[in-house]
């Protein structure tokens, strides 16, 4: 996606750290190395010098990069940044909880809790982003760990639960195993499949969709079963049909 032209008046408010991104376009067009040496004025000028030169790289690389860039100059506590007025920056510290060593996968998973539960979109997305490694490597401990989270009172929460298993997801590695045995996260589908919350709704015929591509007709069964469980419930419609939108 090209970067949206913006103001001047615009672009020093985002690489100031003083406000959030309205829109993917802004997300893109943040120069990550004057945010970082106006929210982080103590880094020396050559710690800086690997966010310019990364600046063609693509977005989540820049992401891990300037995660590892503060830890490295000892700026690594996530919930410092966590609070800070710029999306980015609270995006940095959803990669700094990924990628902290010091962490458990659950702890990891219950740090981003609160970011995957951020008032701003680009947020949300960097919490399941910065743990997808993880869930790549180790899904059925993560799918464990994320079933509860399917009853929490947010729907960013019970979203988060949803799309950091998905298969295929968006910017993101595959998880071979739900490609290939997607019936293993059936409770945990089960359990978001009459979500009230259309972002949620999404998110669950997205996941099912993606399965869809190598499992087809595990797809297809799971929704006839929802069909005849709940055909009157609009939820429940919604899901299936964007579930099967491409089979």
């Amino acid at each position: 996606m090209k970067k949206q032209a913006l103001s001047r008046e615009r672009r020093g408010q985002l690489d100031g750290g003083e406000a959030e991104a309205t829109h993917l376009a802004e997300v893109l067009a943040v120069d990550f190395a004057r945010l970082m040496a106006n929210v982080a004025p103590g880094l020396p000028a050559s710690a800086i010098t690997p966010m310019r030169n990364a600046a063609k790289r693509g977005i989540t690389l820049r992401m891990q990069g300037a995660a590892t860039l503060l830890r490295v100059h000892g700026h690594g506590d996530h919930a410092h940044w966590a609070r800070h007025a710029s999306d980015t920056v609270r995006g940095w510290a959803c990669y700094l909880i990924g990628s902290d060593p010091a962490l458990s996968l659950e702890r990891k998973l219950d740090a981003l809790r609160p970011l995957a539960d951020d008032a701003h979109f680009g947020v949300r997305e960097w919490a399941w982003l910065a743990v997808r490694p993880h869930v790549v490597a180790e899904p059925l401990r993560v799918l464990s760990h994320l079933h509860d989270w399917t009853t929490d009172a947010s729907p960013n929460v019970r979203r988060f639960a949803c799309e950091a298993l998905r298969p295929r997801g968006v910017w993101a590695a595959h998880i071979t195993l739900f490609k290939n045995e997607p019936q293993h996260a059936r409770a945990l589908l089960q359990a978001l499949c009459r979500d009230a919350s259309r972002y949620v709704q999404d998110s669950v015929g997205n996941w099912l969709n993606d399965a869809g591509k190598t499992q087809p007709d595990w797809v297809r069964a799971l929704c006839g079963e929802w069909q005849q469980q709940h055909a009157d419930d609009p939820a429940n419609t919604y899901i299936r049909k964007r579930a099967l939108r491409s089979l």
